[in-house]
């Protein structure tokens, strides 16, 4: 890094990738919760000597470089400090910027073997990850997710407790042999019974350390009975559910989950949901080299890689479900667990590192699912050739779950052009071409983060994130989350819930309606009131850490004389809608600080708030 790269750095301040400390005492003791706060997620780095006072960042330097570097190097080669070694020589470098002295540790990003990196001796209680610009412990879930991934041996593969074949549906194991069969008829394995066939399968093995044998988790989750696959994995969901409804009233039109109506295994779910997903697909089939009419095209190809991949690098013992949702311009898919290599090496191919290898295998056997990582290629391949947006793969570290979104429309035709012009108004027509994709991305994918943007552009991540915060303080995205787990979404449109209950009617759900069906009351507002009005939240839409107090306080001024939709709220102060209705407005109606326009029925789309005149 050079002394411009540094000061550009001081000019943006702390985030995910960079922590700054004055180090005028010697080495801080917090260093360590940062190193490894940055090892367990992606890296960064970490520059002594730089103070930060008023929210502005300077370089006071430090008076003893070599004593600090060494004493870095004592600590990081500790075990009983850090619990294993990371950086290189290289990643340690004193330097001089604008005549003080610096010390800079890059820490680079830790492999899912190697993960957790904890401090002081206890994974439980020393383990951190880097959320924006602070260190936060991990759950002692995640961790345990983390020590589940670092280990060598398959998580599909161990013996389970007192299962025997009583615990798998026998029609499940006959359509799987005589699919089997129909791909590979002289195969040798079909000569075998059940039991020796689950054997070679990888279903049913033998320990020669320890004598047990019995059924694994692997043939247990492909075959398994839904009763005996909740005993042994009590928070095993699968779920497939299609949003194909204009009607935001309506949750879905199809869904398929745990409800005792057919046996939820693996294999079972995969030979629904895959019908399900290419049933109505509109891509042509295509003619091969003699005029015959194929099979299946490269869509149909990517969409069943997609899904295998979701069941096979799924972790079963977290609490997350496998949930996959058709859409009517994209299709989800979601499984429990990170990634288990980069992104770049999961774009690139040719890389492949399952969580579940011996479910893979049984598909493999089928004909279904890619060795040595060619899975991804080819999904990118098939969207290619359709000139669709490119499929994102993302992590969401607060849930550890992992996310591929495809989308089924075209980058960006003439009717999103003129949605997004629609939801944001003329101001789209002043962007730069950047902004723009930006916001296609957003519309497309209902929420982006900053690693989705930067799958699709050579920008730097922090260019993308200095493009990002502009579009929200112009009003045209809105933020959830925080650090890496931020997302935006236009503000016309709102965020779907992918990881809630369905069985749960939430408030959120309820109240669906109000941010769908926009009210036109803003667009009512003279420029001259809205002017007055952005004048009254300026204290609270300038800054982000605003007390509760003083948030209640501006939203009674803003009450005072019109009634306001939750959306011109938002709009006007800057935040989330969603944050807004949960954290002000209901408690405010609650405390009969504000009243309802419409208070006989309390989702209506075009409600809006005032505040109760008895208030001083």
């Amino acid at each position: 890094m050079n002394e411009m790269e540094l000061l550009n750095l001081l000019d943006l301040g702390e985030d995910q990738e960079v922590e700054f400390k004055s180090a005028e005492g010697g080495l801080p003791r917090s260093i360590w919760e940062t190193v490894s706060s940055f090892a367990n997620t992606e890296g960064g780095y970490l520059i002594l000597g730089v103070k930060e006072k008023g929210g502005q960042y300077h370089i006071t330097g430090i008076t003893n470089p070599e004593l600090q570097r060494k004493a870095f190097w004592d600590g990081h080669n500790d075990a009983n400090k850090l619990s294993r070694p990371l950086c290189r020589e290289n990643d340690v470098q004193i330097l001089t910027v604008q005549e003080k002295t610096l010390l800079l540790i890059h820490i680079p990003q830790a492999s899912r073997t190697q993960r957790p990196i904890y401090i002081n001796g206890n994974p439980l209680t020393g383990t951190y990850k880097r959320n924006f610009e602070g260190d936060y412990h991990c759950p002692e879930a995640e961790i345990r997710q983390m020590l589940r991934d670092a280990g060598d041996e398959p998580q599909d593969g161990n013996i389970l407790e007192n299962f025997t074949l009583d615990d798998l549906d026998t029609e499940t194991f006959k359509a799987y042999r005589n699919r089997f069969a129909s791909r590979e008829p002289d195969h040798p394995f079909l000569a075998l019974d059940d039991q020796n066939l689950l054997e070679k399968l990888g279903g049913w093995r033998s320990d020669r350390k320890s004598g047990r044998f019995g059924l694994t988790t692997a043939g247990l989750l492909m075959f398994g009975k839904e009763k005996s696959i909740l005993e042994a994995f009590p928070r095993y969901l699968v779920d497939y559910q299609e949003h194909l409804s204009d009607d935001p009233e309506v949750r879905w039109t199809f869904r398929l989950s745990l409800d005792g109506r057919w046996e939820s295994n693996i294999f079972n779910f995969y030979a629904r949901v895959y019908r399900r997903l290419t049933d109505d697909l509109e891509v042509p089939f295509k003619l091969d080299k003699l005029g015959i009419r194929q099979g299946e095209t490269h869509v149909h190809e990517a969409l069943r890689e997609a899904l295998i991949n979701c069941l096979v690098h799924a972790d079963h013992h977290s609490s997350r479900p496998i949930k996959i949702i058709k859409r009517r311009d994209r299709i989800e898919f979601l499984n429990p667990g990170r990634l288990r290599i980069s992104l770049i090496q999961l774009y690139e191919g040719g890389i492949s590192d399952p969580r579940n290898p011996t479910i893979l295998k049984m598909f493999q056997l089928l004909g279904l699912g890619e060795k040595s990582g060619s899975g991804m290629p080819k999904i990118l391949r098939a969207w290619r050739e359709q000139s669709w947006l490119k499929p994102l793969v993302s992590e969401n570290l607060d849930l550890d779950m992992t996310q591929m979104t495809l989308p089924l429309i075209s980058l960006i035709p003439d009717e999103i052009d003129r949605e997004i012009k629609n939801i944001v108004g003329s101001t789209y027509n002043h962007l730069s071409e950047f902004d723009r994709f930006i916001l296609v991305l957003a519309h497309r994918f209902d929420s982006i983060s900053n690693a989705d943007i930067k799958l699709h552009r050579e920008e730097h991540p922090r260019e993308i994130g200095e493009r990002l915060k502009y579009l929200v303080q112009q009003g045209l995205l809105k933020s959830s989350g925080h650090g890496r787990g931020t997302r935006y979404s236009l503000q016309g449109k709102i965020e779907p819930d992918l990881f809630s209950n369905p069985n749960i009617s939430s408030e959120h759900n309820k109240l669906s309606s109000e941010h769908n069906k926009l009210s036109s009351e803003h667009n009512k507002l003279s420029s001259e009131h809205y002017a007055d009005l952005l004048k009254i939240a300026e204290p609270v839409r300038s800054k982000k850490r605003v007390s509760p107090a003083q948030v209640k306080a501006i939203i009674l001024k803003l009450c005072g004389d019109d009634f306001l939709p939750l959306r011109t709220l938002a709009k006007l102060l800057d935040r989330a809608p969603d944050t807004l209705r949960i954290h002000y407005i209901n408690p405010m109606l609650k405390d009969g600080l504000l009243e309802l326009k419409y208070p006989i029925k309390h989702t209506h789309s075009q409600q809006a708030y005032r505040t109760k005149k008895d208030i001083p």
